[in-house]
């Protein structure tokens, strides 16, 4: 027997709706928690356990193909769940694995295994974590570009993100010294510590997740097409120019991410204090600038956000590369300077991002492009992440440089022509106020906090009132 659907009216939906974006905003800070405890010390914790470069380069690649490959099932399960049922079992088996995770970690630690048994786990259990959370993506976009309006997507998910980004900072912060603690006794507790309280996180993401208001949905088949229907048209439609722009520059931008935790823990010998320092300051600087990133994406568009900010992606490994010319004992407060740049970069790059799909897709195909975006977007992480992790393992010097520092470079190098042969070849989907170059660089020069919030009338407190990668 069927359950009766009550109807609810106009003004009921719309009070659920604004419940809705509350308690979304809740459960983006109880992800935060799961972030800044887990998903920031998944390399760390893979180093601690004996992996090497190459298994750390699987460990940032395989996963993400798998998870968004998933999101493929996730588009014939929407036939039969309802969204917000997909994300919570997304959610709720995610926070499991964190738990699989420390069964993994006492292979190395109790049973006193010393091969890479422990690392192949790692990659694995950490590769099913990430499917479950992905899984549930397009779902979840799909469900969200129903219950927020275009013209106020800019602001909320920025303002979504910078709460989310304050919980990250809190937890990554915790984490870091817990971790530095334990190191001098037993490294193994530290990580226990932190991934439980992980898991603990994302369960409460699961519950929060049932709490919300879903409008009706009905997959409608019309509006399906093939993964391959979509690559062949993807060089000729704005959308598909702009998923082919985004999976290159995650492409290059691979190559050399994974391993600048490795460069810091075995090469530069940081203490975790020291990597939780320089983690914080690009998480700190995206929290603080993301709102103002949205506010600027609604008013001159998210393509002019992603030229902006596209433009310094390649100088990111630049910075990283020039390390070899610093002082040790600058190395610290280097480094944190330049992450801290490297925040404000990625907030807006990520923003626009994710906005301008919802600007270029039509209500009924956002599930179904966001799966096939992650996917294009798994395949780029994928080839970076492995050329970079087949090259930092080898054992000798690259034109008198180290493996690592040779990646390093070579990310720069994919970035920059990423950038000038792709990153003007999607158009705006949408009418927004122009924006000169001359304009541009005077808001870059004015790129301060105090300034933003005085040209976009941002209150440190206005937040109240209603997640880089390197």
């Amino acid at each position: 027997m069927k359950k009766k659907v009550e109807k609810i009216s106009k003004t009921e939906e719309k009070q659920l709706i604004e419940k809705t974006k509350k308690i979304s905003m809740k459960e983006a800070s109880t992800y935060s928690v799961m972030d800044g405890f887990g998903l920031r010390y998944i390399t760390p914790y893979a180093l601690a356990v004996g992996a090497s470069n190459f298994y750390i380069g699987l460990l940032n690649s395989l996963p993400s193909l798998i998870g968004n490959l998933s999101q493929l099932f996730t588009l014939r399960a929407m036939k039969k769940w309802s969204r917000r049922k997909i994300s919570f079992l997304g959610n709720f088996f995610q926070a499991i694995m964190w738990l699989m995770l420390i069964v993994a970690g006492s292979i190395y630690f109790n049973l006193n295994i010393k091969n890479q048994t422990s690392s192949l786990l790692v990659v694995i259990i950490y590769t099913l974590l990430i499917l479950f959370g992905a899984f549930g993506s397009p779902a979840w976009s799909s469900w969200m570009g129903d219950i927020i309006k275009k013209d106020e997507r800019g602001i909320f998910f920025g303002r979504r993100s910078r709460i989310a980004g304050a919980v990250a900072i809190i937890s990554l912060l915790i984490a870091g010294f817990i971790l530095d603690y334990f190191k001098r006794t037993n490294i193994f507790i530290g990580f226990i510590i932190l991934f439980s309280i992980a898991f603990i996180g994302r369960m409460i993401s699961a519950y929060l997740i049932l709490q919300q208001y879903e409008p009706k949905f009905k997959q409608e088949d019309e509006y399906y097409f093939s993964f391959k229907e979509f690559i062949k048209k993807s060089i000729k439609n704005n959308f598909g120019k702009f998923t082919i722009y985004f999976g290159l520059v995650y492409l290059g931008v691979t190559i050399a991410s994974p391993f600048f935790a490795v460069y810091m823990l075995r090469d530069l010998h940081f203490s975790y204090i020291n990597y939780m320092i320089i983690l914080l300051s690009g998480s700190l600087t995206s929290l603080l600038f993301m709102p103002a990133w949205g506010k600027f994406a609604d008013k001159y568009g998210n393509k002019k956000v992603l030229q902006l900010t596209g433009f310094f992606l390649p100088i990111v490994p630049l910075f990283w590369f020039a390390t070899i010319f610093i002082q040790p004992s600058l190395l610290v407060g280097y480094l944190f300077l330049i992450e801290a740049v490297t925040g404000v970069v990625w907030a807006g790059f990520n923003l626009a991002a994710g906005n301008f799909i919802y600007d270029a897709v039509s209500r009924q195909r956002i599930a179904i492009c966001v799966s096939y975006f992650n996917i294009i977007a798994g395949i780029g992480v994928l080839l970076g992440s492995s050329l970079g992790g087949l090259i930092s393992s080898l054992k000798f010097n690259f034109f008198g440089l180290s493996p690592i520092l040779f990646v390093i470079l070579l990310s720069a190098i994919v970035r920059f022509l990423v950038y000038i042969l792709m990153g003007s070849k999607f158009q705006e989907v949408r009418e927004v106020q122009p924006l000169g170059i001359k304009q541009a660089g005077e808001k870059i020069r004015h790129l301060s906090l105090s300034k933003f919030q005085e040209y976009f009338d941002i209150h440190p407190a206005g937040i109240l009132k209603s997640k880089p990668a390197i």
